[in-house]
């Protein structure tokens, strides 16, 4: 099963999206929440992330879901300190809305979609209509 997991400079917000995913998803699918430093202020940290990318590390992918630029950056340091390209190329940023992006992609994984229809489907997730 394809895993997911959320990064974010607060371990708040990582937190709530990954609890409203697992409400929605199936309850086997593997997602972790790594948000904030370890002092609990805000900011991300590449080796937690990648700690966060080997725990839930799957062949069959892993969506990584971001909030802001330097988290993008962050993630990318923790993919370079894996050291194995297999495994890098098994994971994949999601250009989406860590929210709603995280969801669509929770309810794609649960019913094994293909990763590349769970990126499309999490990246259209821009054009939800909210009103």
């Amino acid at each position: 099963m394809i895993s997911i997991l959320i990064v974010s400079h607060s371990k708040a917000l990582a937190e709530g999206a990954v609890e409203v995913a697992k409400q929605m998803a199936d309850e086997r699918l593997p997602i972790k929440a790594v948000g904030g430093l370890d002092d609990g202020s805000i900011g991300t940290d590449a080796v937690r992330i990648m700690e966060g990318l080997y725990s839930v590390y799957t062949e069959e992918g892993v969506l990584v879901f971001v909030d802001l630029g330097s988290s993008v950056l962050s993630t990318q340091m923790a993919m370079d300190l894996l050291g194995d390209e297999k495994m890098k190329s098994n994971i994949h940023i999601v250009n989406a809305p860590i929210v709603e992006g995280s969801i669509v992609a929770a309810l794609q994984a649960s019913i094994e979609d293909p990763i590349e229809s769970i990126i499309e489907e999490a990246e259209n997730a821009w054009k939800m209509n909210k009103l």
